[in-house]
């Protein structure tokens, strides 16, 4: 069982930084669907960027600017141009995953460095990888795995406790109201998409760094999906969304930790598991009453200040 949940935080590490990252540009009243597309871009160019230099660091930092870039680009179409934004979503999916085939073409096979993966080895945390139970599952993991906390209680904080926090969760529920009370709305939805996308660029590089250190063609193989579903599960809350990632990441391996105890059962069964849960996620969504538990108000709404 201790080795089961160690694999699960492991298979949910990047789910967990595309659902931030989704979460994030959805706080701002932005709805991106191209979650799938901005991993890819990080996963490939995260690869890339390890292979060519042998460096952990320019490797993330590439993942990211390449999510980024991604999340900048739905930023110009949707809040400048005034995109619809499920379309515009969409299509950075596509664009995303032939960005991916283009420059992964010649990489198939190829694997990342030693001096990579030396970085990302799992390391056990002094004392807390002692707790038990709970020691070898959370803290005995990659630094990878630790950046996940560490952006949980970060986004959490900046969220809740910040005032640029209250002033994006303001644009997300009233736009025109915050506008009128002096604050950026543009500006504010663009800093988030961009941040959403670079977060969504990691999550595509640890699929690519870490989780399989190869190049294969369709390493996200629909994560980003369940990340869009994931933040509705959450509840748009960043702790939710911990819980949730690990309980997806647990899913995603369920069916081969059943194979090795003998419990055999179809492989295309095991691997509806996942998606079965966002269909549950989505129904159950629409029963949600509480405030706490909806939406932002103005999601997916856009704004025009010279309508309001």
């Amino acid at each position: 069982m201790i080795a089961f949940l160690a694999a699960a935080v492991i298979a949910a590490t990047p789910l967990l930084f595309a659902t931030l990252g989704e979460l994030l540009t959805e706080k701002s009243g932005s709805l991106n669907l191209g979650v799938e597309g901005m991993m890819l871009l990080g996963a490939v160019v995260g690869f890339l960027s390890g292979y060519h230099t042998g460096n952990a660091v320019l490797a993330l930092v590439g993942a990211w600017v390449a999510g980024a870039a991604g999340g900048a680009l739905f930023a110009l179409l949707t809040v400048s141009l005034r995109a619809n934004q499920t379309v515009t979503g969409l299509t950075l999916t596509i664009f995303g995953s032939g960005v991916a085939r283009f420059l992964g073409d010649d990489l198939i096979g190829l694997s990342v460095p030693a001096a990579v993966q030396r970085v990302f080895k799992p390391v056990a945390l002094p004392l807390l990888s002692r707790i038990p139970g709970l020691g070898p599952v959370l803290f005995s993991q990659d630094v990878f795995v630790y950046l996940g906390y560490v952006c949980v209680v970060l986004v959490a904080l900046y969220l809740y406790r910040t005032r640029p926090g209250y002033n994006v969760r303001a644009v997300g529920e009233n736009a025109a109201a915050a506008d009128a009370a002096g604050i950026h709305v543009t500006a504010h939805k663009y800093a988030h998409i961009i941040v959403g996308g670079g977060l969504c660029g990691l999550g595509g590089a640890y699929l690519a760094l870490v989780t399989v250190p190869m190049w294969q063609a369709d390493v996200v193989n629909g994560r980003g999906w369940i990340a869009v579903a994931l933040v509705i599960f959450a509840s748009w809350n960043p702790f939710k969304a911990f819980v949730g990632a690990y309980l997806f990441g647990a899913l995603s391996i369920l069916g081969l930790r059943l194979q090795s105890a003998g419990i055999h059962l179809s492989q295309y069964l095991v691997d509806l598991f996942p998606y079965l849960a966002c269909i549950v996620i989505v129904v159950i969504s629409t029963h949600k009453n509480r405030r706490e538990d909806l939406p932002p108000a103005n999601l997916s709404v856009p704004y025009f200040r010279e309508e309001r």
